[in-house]
């Protein structure tokens, strides 16, 4: 919905509202409300969108926990907590809470080449870089030249009588594997939590290791994430289908067919491909890296309910160099911004609010949600005392929201459908999350703790995941815009309830 005719129907609403009998059960606006309305239509498309053009841009290097792209950034995002009066409850009265994240810089002269036997020579064939191969954001640096062999998902589980490694000699070569594990939590839960341990791609990285293997092909996108494993003279690259079609080529196998019958059976269809590959990456590995939660505090005005807390957040970080710039616009200066114009709108709302609201900006989500795992070990207030989280991730990309978890808490929903409802009027699909596999968002940890939690996206059109065309230009202004408002008068009204209870509701398990 454009801002124009989004200020043409408030103001119809607004004027319904206040005459008797008119487009609604109630027949006047209090003060309050009237001054809520103005405050919510201060959140501006394009001051959020400028948030995300400054954090998208490359003064701060794509955000990687642990650099100094991310540290500047999180310097940036506090100052306008300070310049709105938030509150820093960080380390030491500041606005940081520190962690330990290792990191790895990844720079241009990454390959991978098909070495092609032809009449007594040999041809090479240079993949593409970024819709080929991607170089893994945490691979060591050097190059390796060897047969690659198909291992399937990677996996040694002896108590699950499954082995993909079994029959086949990977010590000094190349292996390529698959992503997640052959089995779906959406089809047999109890089966997929035997099997969840080897969905994480460190235990894949390791588990190749560990047989012997000097360099992995990572069926995976291509896509960049740093959330692996480093192991010293370790090469590998993400790669996509045109690698792995080319490499299943004249084996007699299929490899849709191939994966089709691993899940069917749960029985390994490793082989020795034959093909000769090469693996280059140029990286600088950090084990001593620090990154950091930003952290800022909106009081309670009620002397008892101030010690209930509603957490607003989304991650700061991005994927940094790999090995060009990766500005990470909707995932996550997205919801970044949108934080950001809650948290000013919240800041100067007439309406004082009752109970506490804190705002997050979590680091190191795409290392592993390292971040917000951190604070959950680690938190400012009690985690039973926060009363809800809302979480923001690619919240900046298309016509249509999402609202994640919003089926396991219905009464915490009911305040942003009412809000939407009478005021926004934008599309949005709830849903339920089992939160059984490995966690990919800040709200599963939050979850995990018992902590009631809704995570926004947006879709609708087309976004660019972990990879460089992830810019500004798929930024759709006028969402961010709504969910901020979505948000601010259904937070408004949450935090002076006279009793809100969420883990009634029905959580993860």
């Amino acid at each position: 919905m454009s801002r124009q005719i989004k200020l043409i129907f408030g103001a119809i609403v607004i004027f319904g509202l206040l005459l008797p009998g008119v487009a609604s059960s109630s027949s006047s606006l209090s003060a309050d409300e009237t001054q809520l309305l103005q405050v919510m239509h201060s959140i501006s498309s394009h001051t959020l969108f400028n948030y995300v053009k400054e954090l998208a841009s490359e003064k701060y290097a794509g955000r990687l926990g642990g650099t100094e792209g991310f540290n500047r950034a999180a310097h940036w995002a506090a100052e306008l907590f300070k310049k709105w009066g938030l509150k820093p409850v960080g380390d030491r009265g500041t606005y940081f809470q520190e962690f330990p994240i290792a990191y790895t810089l990844v720079f241009p002269g990454s390959e991978v080449v098909m070495h092609i036997p032809y009449k007594g020579a040999t041809l090479k064939k240079y993949y593409h870089y970024f819709d080929e191969f991607i170089p893994g954001s945490t691979s060591a640096s050097g190059e390796v030249t060897a047969e690659v062999v198909y291992v399937g998902y990677g996996v040694t589980a002896p108590e699950l009588g499954y082995d993909d490694y079994q029959g086949v000699d990977v010590k000094g070569k190349i292996v390529l594997m698959e992503r997640e594990v052959p089995v779906s939590p959406d089809k047999d839960r109890d089966l997929f939590l035997k099997w969840r341990p080897y969905s994480f791609h460190q235990y894949k990285l390791e588990n190749a290791a560990a047989h012997g293997a000097k360099g992995m092909l990572y069926n995976y996108g291509p896509i960049a994430n740093p959330n692996n494993s480093y192991r010293e003279g370790f090469i590998y690259s993400h790669v996509g289908p045109v690698v792995v079609e080319d490499i299943f080529a004249g084996t007699g196998r299929s490899h849709k067919d191939v994966v089709a019958k691993i899940k069917k059976e749960l029985k390994p269809q490793s082989f020795a491909t034959g093909k000769i590959f090469t693996i280059k990456n140029k990286t600088e590995h950090h084990p001593e890296g620090k990154c950091y939660n930003v952290l800022a505090l909106l009081e309670g005005s009620d002397p008892v309910l101030k010690n209930e807390i509603i957490i607003i957040g989304a991650h700061l970080d991005h994927l940094g160099y790999c090995y060009t710039l990766i500005p990470g616009a909707n995932d996550n200066a997205s919801g970044v911004a949108v934080t950001l114009g809650v948290a000013e709108a919240l800041a100067k709302s007439p309406v004082k609010l009752k109970r506490s609201i804190l705002f997050i900006l979590f680091g190191s989500e795409e290392q592993g949600v390292v971040g917000s795992d951190y604070y959950c070990q680690h938190p400012v207030f009690p985690l039973e005392k926060t009363a809800a989280f809302i979480n923001m991730d690619g919240v900046g990309c298309g016509d249509k929201l999402s609202a994640l978890a919003a089926k396991n808490y219905p009464e915490f929903w009911a305040f942003f459908r009412e809000a939407n409802e009478r005021y926004v009027h934008r599309q949005i699909r709830t849903s339920y999350f089992a939160n059984l596999a490995r966690p990919r968002l800040d709200a599963a940890r939050f979850m995990w703790k018992g902590v009631p939690t809704i995570s926004w996206s947006a879709f609708g059109a087309r976004s660019y995941y972990h990879n460089p065309k992830d810019n500004i230009d798929t930024i759709t202004p006028e969402i961010m815009e709504d969910l901020a408002q979505i948000l601010f008068l259904g937070v408004v009204k949450m935090a002076n309830a006279a009793q809100i209870d969420f883990r009634q509701g029905n959580p993860s398990n």
